[in-house]
């Protein structure tokens, strides 16, 4: 993928567009979070209710504080051991990421993901990305760029075609936002492989 590709991707996304990206696990919708009109793009394109929150995707760890208001000892853990990788992190939002995003709720979802392509595009960018799965609500997970095209058709600006995502499976969300973790979806990160790295490293 070219570096002008990619730069493409960044501006269509400062512009309010969506862009649509692989990831490790599933091809993303990407917008641009903090601008509200972008967000409703969004929604309307996937056909979600409002309510539903939308995640975002990060760089790496260090881009944590522009989504989220606090990092618990265990989320650094986790994040340094999975990430970038499949799993989701749930923590409190961050004031500058909006109640339109989140579907009002004061908890944000977050992912570094592991492919070389979103990692270029989202450092290029310099900010978190909303990343939520390149289909219709309800429909089939988008592996493929064919996926996305057939779903979302001309609702999507531009689609960064990088053939197959190598997992296929939607990451898994763990919710640090509680008194306890919580599993608030199975997916390509085992859910005892979680439980077992947690209890090693929460006192």
């Amino acid at each position: 993928m070219s570096e002008d590709r990619i730069e493409r991707a960044v501006d269509r996304l400062r512009q309010g567009g969506l862009v649509a990206f692989p990831t490790d696990t599933l091809y993303a919708l990407g917008a641009d979070p903090f601008n509200p009109q972008a967000v409703q793009r969004v929604f309307r394109a996937k056909h979600r209710p409002p309510n539903m929150g939308l995640p975002l995707l990060l760089s790496d760890a260090n881009m944590l504080e522009q989504a989220v208001s606090e990092v618990p000892a265990l989320a650094h853990a986790l994040a340094g051991k999975f990430w970038p990788g499949s799993l989701t992190i749930v923590l409190p939002k961050a004031r500058a990421v909006s109640d339109l995003v989140t579907g009002g709720l004061d908890t944000v979802a977050v992912r570094v993901p592991d492919h070389p392509l979103a990692l270029r595009m989202l450092a290029a960018l310099g900010q978190p990305v909303i990343g939520t799965s390149a289909n219709v609500t309800g429909g089939p997970d988008p592996d493929t760029p064919e996926q996305v095209r057939e779903q979302l058709g001309v609702s999507c600006d531009m689609v960064l075609d990088d053939g197959e995502c190598a997992v296929g499976v939607s990451s898994t969300i763990v919710d640090l936002s509680g008194a306890r973790p919580t599993l608030v979806r199975a997916g390509a990160v085992p859910w005892e492989e979680l439980e077992s790295f947690m209890a090693a490293n929460t006192g």
